[in-house]
């Protein structure tokens, strides 16, 4: 549940009340009536008006910010990959293993840096 006063993106329009998809608002109410459909009110300054909307219809800006981030960076890896013939990383950023192939990346390096102070030990003894 939101809280109230959070700045909020409008992402759908659910009951067709012509909301402004994209447009900010702050929540301002709950609905705590059981039987309608709708979770908050929220106050768009632009319109200048107050809208019933389900918890469907709105997201934190927050979170639509991140979102938007993560997706211009993977369209400048594709591009970059394009750019660049890199068919490796063009099929690890449309497969969406770009994530797991950094972390077990890490993991090997951790395991390997092990090893490798095993091996110089072994080598220093013999």
């Amino acid at each position: 549940m939101l809280r109230l006063g959070e700045k909020i993106t409008i992402v759908a329009d659910a009951f067709e009340q012509n909301l402004p998809i994209g447009q900010y608002g702050y929540i301002i109410a709950y609905d705590r009536n059981p039987d309608n459909a709708f979770d908050y009110v929220i106050r768009i300054p632009s319109l200048n008006r107050n809208f019933f909307v389900p918890a469907d219809d709105i997201e934190l800006e927050s979170i639509v910010l991140k979102q938007e981030a993560e997706r211009v960076e993977r369209e400048a890896l594709i591009d970059f990959a394009l750019s660049t013939y890199n068919e490796k990383l063009f099929h690890q950023v449309m497969n969406g293993e770009l994530e797991s192939v950094e972390e077990e990346e890490e993991t090997k390096e951790a395991i390997s840096q092990a090893d490798f102070i095993k091996q110089v030990n072994l080598r220093a003894w013999i």
